[in-house]
């Protein structure tokens, strides 16, 4: 199956802090969305690269990306002013590539920019999973007890074993996460932070396969997360490699 990675870099990064997109700051003389790129087209199991850039931007992406050594890059699109509506812009394009190429379906993997440091292992079991489901999340135990609060008032405490943390990428069957969004865009009353809870919700009947993440496939979101990235990489343990 075709598989094409969706470097979703929509964001306005609001809570980093930073005058730019989070996404455009540089980590080990790169920046984010280049680190990004970079494991989508280093991985065997990818074909294609698309990226997501928000309004405004798309002119410094294609300064950084199309001068890299970025062959599988496909294009660089506009993003909507929600994750939501960056995502249905990026399945939109891709059902585009599917119209062009003259096939029925391919798989979609949905990455966030902010988890640089993504690691080949985790792209190659997301595509391998792929294989055998419509819907696949990538997820990492969670160490701490997690409780459940109302009105600042603990009210449950999950048993941990049962919790998980989500990561990126996210794969699916183009046709499948497609549906989703379309029944997710009709409901006015849900929005959603990710897109394996689309699929739970609208598509109940489509089991979402778990893979292993890692803890290193951090998600950048303070400016302390970006100097534990540059340690991670310093150290030789991050880069999309083998985590």
């Amino acid at each position: 199956m075709r598989m094409v990675a969706v470097v979703l870099a929509g964001g306005s990064g609001l809570r980093f802090g930073a005058d730019v997109p989070k996404q455009l700051l540089r980590l080990d003389g790169r920046t984010l969305i280049e680190h990004c790129v970079a494991a989508f087209n280093e991985a065997p199991g990818v074909h294609e690269v698309l990226v997501v850039m928000p309004p405004g931007h798309l002119r410094e992406a294609e300064k950084l990306l199309d001068g890299g050594d970025f062959g599988k890059l496909a294009g660089i699109i506009e993003g909507g002013s929600t994750r939501p509506g960056s995502t249905r812009r990026a399945i939109a394009a891709v059902g585009e590539r599917v119209a062009a190429l003259g096939i029925s379906d391919c798989g979609v993997l949905l990455h966030d920019a902010a988890r640089p440091l993504v690691g080949q292992r985790i792209i190659a079991d997301c595509v391998a999973a792929l294989g055998e489901a419509d819907a696949v999340g990538v997820a990492v135990p969670t160490a701490d007890t997690i409780v459940v609060v109302a009105d600042g008032v603990m009210t449950r405490i999950p048993r941990r074993e049962s919790l998980l943390r989500c990561q990126t990428p996210q794969a699916f069957r183009w046709s499948v996460i497609t549906r989703a969004h379309e029944l997710a865009r009709a409901d006015p009353d849900f929005t959603p932070t990710d897109d394996c809870g689309v699929v739970l919700r609208y598509l109940p009947d489509v089991p979402v396969r778990v893979v292993p993440g890692s803890e290193l496939n951090l998600k950048i979101t303070y400016p302390r997360d970006l100097a534990i990235a540059e340690t991670l990489l310093r150290a030789g343990d991050g880069g999309g490699v083998s985590s």
